[in-house]
């Protein structure tokens, strides 16, 4: 790992553990350019003619007559605007003449150890013997403008962070239009893009298709990053699968509208964007001001997708969860949300602690209902006082009750938002986004809060901090249930309405942040409408995010697939519910449901006293089944198998734990059919020489595991494979632990 600048070239070259990334400045006026992001190179001799600037139509100083060629055709490392290149432009600017031209040239740079913190955003960090960065300040002498490029790499995972940092250094007020965080332009290998797509209860399912000449996209302009869309695109070479093949994966450290972007031109070079959506975005930046983009991080896999979920995985879990429970073991939760809706009370919930514990249940989480005049959706967001008339004693009571069953408790906010019928609207109408003169939308019968306002913050954050304090409150469940429309902040001038999109997500930043400050032992868990807001900016704040509201165990395999191409495990959050399921209706075994979910944090979605005997006689077995097998769960390598969304048959992935001893194999069959052999499934990360026995995980009585009285060699089950048996119906599950011997 190492940034250094080989004067000579006047090249940069930063190198991560597998892979290296190569800039050049170019030409008296200093254009920087992009040379190469790939395989590890050991030296860069010769790096410098990838740029082509040897051919036509040549560098403007040597091709004074034809610079618009050379900028339309030049693989430029931050795209410029409105001075010869017709490409997806990195940034926008507004001059006080109204001129949009824009054009950043090499300044200076800086190589140092560590990595600065984001001012107001969540962003990756390391210390000084794990992080370098360089810093390439850019300028427009005409506009006054300074650009920082950022670029950061990592000691132990194949990640570079890029961001950008803007300041205006000249004497005129300007308006940012847009502000890309990177930009990345290289020659088109028949690129195919991966990207993540949904809906409400159906997020981030894959989609792969070839790009062609043109643009291609994904977006989002609802506030949030959606249940739509993901922020997150792969470029992958044909045939790229999860062991081979190319992949370059872009994904965005933010929380609110974003655009990722990959165009390919007449010269079949792509190029790639990804930052702030520019749609409904301006910054206004007077002199001496500074914006910063949010950080998006890029990795290159020469070994297929599985080498690119590698990187992401321990990135995220090294270098930008911050929770003290990363490496501990979650409570194992009963959420009360799908046991009673808003129609409970003390004794109600009492009811489900006390049968919880005796279950090896660990912590009640008390959901929507337990505020103000909240006895349905229609009412009270924004008045975050305990409704006593359904918890008579108060909160402090109720907690005190299930911590002497030795449950921990937690509980269920929505801060974000604010209904009409409020004592909070009611004395600050203003205070909820609406365009005046024009009739608001309503979602889910409720308003959105304009928390880029510091006195509506403080209002809200007072209310929560008041409730957590009252009593022993171990957990909070942050939900956002509806996307942002009307935007009018009534504290922006006209001047400054462009920036409510942003400012929202740095006012919700900075809640979050004051949360885990005032109570940094707190377990946060966030959430919007299920997986709505599951993006890397989020998980700065939170370790794990409710990964969707579905909790049907057949359509969660595809979620979780898809989720955790990208995320760790321990991220997602994972409930086993009752059947029929109440998002589609399907019966699964209570036995299947609790394997799928062991893939995530655990936990229960349902009322534990109306299950039957059978079910709730396998609940002890599920918790301890977590307990025997969470940490591996939750530190150890995840590698895809088999993949139900292709497949449309069964689901298959790998766990090994980081030191090799153990490996969980989980197989959901899907669907059965007649007269078929067995699966052989081939396995991955084993050690060729040692031998494994091979265990069942078992719902059954007597052991939690149950040796199958067979044995393999690393070998035979990484090029052969693993047997396995078919199973009698539809939507099984089986669970194999190898013990390295």
């Amino acid at each position: 790992m190492g940034i250094s600048y080989l004067e000579n070239q006047k090249l940069f070259k930063l190198d991560t553990p597998n892979t290296t990334y190569i800039i050049g400045i170019v030409d008296q006026e200093g254009f920087l350019g992009h040379v190469y992001y790939g395989r590890r190179l050991q030296e860069a001799q010769g790096a410098e003619e990838l740029l082509r600037t040897l051919e036509g139509p040549f560098t403007p100083e040597k091709n004074s007559r034809d610079r618009s060629s050379f900028m339309d055709c030049f693989p430029w490392e931050y795209s410029s605007h409105g001075v010869g290149d017709f490409r997806e432009s990195s940034i926008r600017i507004k001059d006080e003449n109204g001129c949009s031209a824009v054009m950043l040239t090499y300044l200076s740079h800086e190589i140092y150890k560590g990595k600065h913190l984001l001012q107001g955003l969540p962003a990756t960090f390391g210390s000084e013997d794990q992080v370098e960065t360089l810093e390439i300040t850019c300028e427009d002498k005409c506009l006054g403008l300074r650009a920082v490029l950022s670029y950061s790499v990592f000691e132990d995972t194949d990640a570079i962070a890029r961001s950008v940092r803007f300041e205006n250094a000249g004497k005129s007020a300007l308006c940012l239009e847009k502000a890309m965080s990177c930009c990345l332009d290289m020659d088109n290998r028949g690129f195919e893009a991966i990207t993540l797509h949904g809906s409400w209860a159906r997020e981030r399912r894959m989609e792969r298709k070839p790009i062609g000449h043109g643009k291609f996209s994904v977006s989002t302009l609802r506030g949030e990053t959606s249940h739509q869309e993901h922020c997150f695109m792969a470029l992958v070479t044909p045939g790229a699968d999860q062991d081979k093949g190319e992949a370059y994966g872009f994904h965005l450290v933010y929380s609110g509208n974003f655009l990722i972007q990959a165009e390919v031109n007449q010269f079949d070079s792509v190029r790639v964007v990804a930052g702030i959506n520019p749609e409904d975005f301006s910054w206004r930046l007077t002199p001496g001001e500074t914006f910063q983009t949010p950080e998006v991080i890029l990795t290159y896999s020469a070994e297929g997708l599985g080498g690119m979920t590698k990187s992401l995985h321990g990135l995220y879990r090294n270098h930008l969860i911050r929770s003290p429970y990363l490496h501990k073991k979650r409570p194992i939760l009963i959420n009360n949300w799908e046991a009673t809706y808003f129609d409970f009370d003390e004794k109600k919930l009492l009811d489900i602690a006390k049968e919880s514990a005796a279950l090896g249940i660990e912590m009640l989480v008390m959901d929507d209902g337990w505020f103000g005049n909240r006895y349905d959706d229609n009412r009270a967001l924004g008045d975050w006082q305990v409704n006593e008339n359904k918890l008579k004693g108060g909160l402090g009571s109720l907690v005190e009750k299930v911590n002497a069953l030795g449950m921990k408790f937690g509980i269920w906010f929505e801060p974000e938002m604010i209904s009409k019928e409020s004592e909070l609207y009611k004395q600050h109408p203003d205070w909820a986004l609406a365009v005046p003169g024009r009739k608001p939308t309503l979602a889910r019968n409720q308003y959105v809060l304009d928390v880029s306002r510091k006195e509506v913050r403080d209002c809200i954050m007072e209310q929560v901090f008041a409730v957590l304090h009252s009593a022993n409150i171990e957990y909070v469940k942050w939900d956002m249930n509806r996307p942002l429309t009307d935007l009018y902040s009534a504290s922006l001038p006209s001047d400054r309405q462009g920036e409510l999109y942003h400012r929202y997500v740095l006012g919700m930043y900075e809640m979050q942040e004051r949360l885990i400050t005032e109570f940094p032992n707190l377990l946060l868990e966030n959430c919007s409408g299920g997986g709505g807001r599951f993006d890397p900016g989020m998980l700065y704040y939170s370790p794990q995010i409710w990964c969707s509201d579905d909790t049907d165990a057949i359509e969660r395999l595809a979620i979780q697939e898809s989720t955790a191409m990208i995320y760790p495990l321990s991220t997602m959050g994972a409930h086993v519910s009752v059947c029929p399921n109440h998002t589609v209706g399907r019966n699964t075994p209570f036995e299947t449901r609790g394997y799928v979910a062991l893939a995530g944090t655990f936990g229960y979605e349902l009322d534990v006293t109306k299950l039957s005997d059978e079910d709730k006689a396998l609940v002890p077995r599920q918790t301890a089944m977590y307990h025997r097998f969470h940490d591996l769960v939750r530190e150890g390598d995840y590698y895809r198998l088999s993949s139900w969304q292709e497949n449309k048959s069964y689901d298959c992935f790998q766990v090994n734990s980081p030191d090799g001893k153990e490996s969980l194999v989980f197989y959901t069959q899907v669907l059965n059919e007649p007269a078929r052999h067995s699966r052989i499934v081939r396995l991955k990360g084993l050690e060729e020489g040692a031998r494994y026995r091979i265990h069942m995980v078992s719902m059954e009585d007597g052991e939690l595991t149950k040796d199958t009285g067979r044995e393999a060699s690393g070998e035979v089950l990484m090029y052969g494979g693993l047997r396995l048996e078919r199973l009698w119906g539809d939507f099984r599950s089986q669970i194999f632990c190898l013990e390295r011997l």
